[in-house]
């Protein structure tokens, strides 16, 4: 089966390649910008955040003329996912790309909604990010069938919402929804949205934690600091022993030991009042074996112990957690983990490493739910988020042929 999709393949390189860059550039002209309800106003072509209807409709038009069947779900208005179908029954192997975008920003060289070809690189907001994979997937499904490949099991291509924001509170309309309404039940699924250029793996990602530091002084004039007490001063004091802070852990084999980071710090009104209130917002990447409630008691126990000399009634620092993820990591020797590294060396000559990272992507939805998930994919890491996003349209055509050999493998 591999030998007849590898024939096709190479007796219609060409129109792979069309079809890849036609389709990435079709989807690359939906502005799927996934922007919180508050900014709305800077993107008038927004009537919602993400609107992935847009390049779902997209989608299902291509899968429309191949004659593969698909589903769409909306998980809120015009926040749609799409899962086409190849073959039938289990296993199934899913391919999980993302419909919606970051803002494009400012400075592009070329029109950032749309696919501009310069010699082997095509730019625009999405390319790598994630729309480009996303026709390298469809691209491969549209190679099995082609081929005649006989499939024993289900090639699913799923274009998702909201990965790239969800707005606090809300609900998510992409990977959690169709979870947890049990619309999508792969057995396996690789997720294209890691760059690495082909050459490595993601089996492993740390959790994220969000933990808010709230420091409470005593306003007063600023001519008189001595009646107040002043709640960035305590601050200061708490960060430095936070910096300084070894959260107790197992260094891990592929994610290594947790990070923390200072994103957001805010306090005092005015230069001549002292403040009574200064907050902070710590990001902590952790490992397993780690958890929120063991890392929130440490932070609480660090502050605690770092403002002892200040008294008062109120006066105090609090920790609480905000939204996190749980970290994962599944084993190097997986079927799954295996069927991409033999399918890489046969198209590109090298194996891809597996390793581990401290973001997340679509994975680590799948695992927590029990389902193996790795993530691989076309262009460098470089790319994500960036003004002038580009990516090789060789490596999008090499995509395409390496998942479908990886759907011979793992479904044959």
């Amino acid at each position: 089966m591999k030998q007849k999709v590898l024939d096709y393949f190479n007796a219609h390189k060409d129109e792979v390649e069309r079809l890849v860059v036609d389709i990435t550039d079709r989807l690359v002209r939906q502005k799927t910008v996934n922007a919180g309800k508050d900014r709305l106003s800077e993107f008038p072509y927004l009537e919602a955040p993400g609107q992935e209807r847009l390049a779902a409709d997209v989608v299902a038009e291509y899968f429309d003329q191949w004659g593969i069947p698909y589903d769409i779900y909306e998980g809120a208005p015009t926040r749609a996912n799409i899962v086409g179908n190849l073959g039938s029954g289990s296993p199934t192997l899913m391919m999980g790309c993302h419909l919606d975008i970051v803002p494009p920003g400012e400075g592009w060289a070329t029109e950032p909604f749309e696919a501009t070809r310069k010699g082997d690189l095509l730019y625009g907001r999405g390319v790598l990010d994630n729309k480009g994979p996303m026709a390298s997937s469809m691209v491969a499904a549209w190679l099995l069938k082609n081929a005649g490949a006989t499939l024993g099991g289900t090639f699913q291509i799923a274009g998702l919402a909201s990965e790239e924001f969800r707005e606090p509170g809300e609900e998510d309309p992409g990977i959690e929804y169709l979870l947890n309404n049990k619309l999508i039940a792969p057995d396996m699924a690789v997720i294209p949205d890691i760059g690495e250029d082909m050459k490595r793996i993601d089996i492993a990602e740390k959790g994220r934690a969000e933990f808010m530091i709230t420091t409470t002084g005593r306003q007063a004039h600023g001519s008189t600091p001595d009646r107040g007490v002043n709640a960035v001063n305590m601050m200061a004091r708490v960060l430095t022993a936070v910096e300084q802070l070894e959260m107790p852990h197992e260094v891990h084999p592929v994610l290594g030991s947790p990070s923390k980071n200072l994103g957001v710090l805010r306090g005092g009104e005015a230069a001549n009042i002292v403040p009574g209130r200064c907050e902070a917002v710590l990001d902590v990447r952790f490992v397993p074996g780690q958890t929120v409630e063991q890392i929130q008691q440490l932070l609480l126990e660090a502050g605690q112990n770092a403002i002892a000399g200040y008294e008062g009634e109120g006066v105090g620092v609090e920790v609480t957690t905000g939204p996190y993820t749980v970290p994962h990591a599944m084993a190097a020797d997986l079927p799954l983990v295996k069927a991409v590294q033999a399918s890489v060396e046969q198209v590109l000559g090298f194996v891809p490493e597996p390793f581990g990272i401290g973001g997340g992507t679509f994975a680590k939805a799948f695992n927590v739910g029990g389902i193996p998930a790795v993530g691989f994919g076309p262009g460098a890491d470089d790319q994500f988020h960036v003004v002038d996003e580009h990516i090789e349209v060789d490596q999008l055509v090499q995509f395409a042929l390496v998942a479908a050999l990886m759907a011979c493998d793992l479904l044959s």
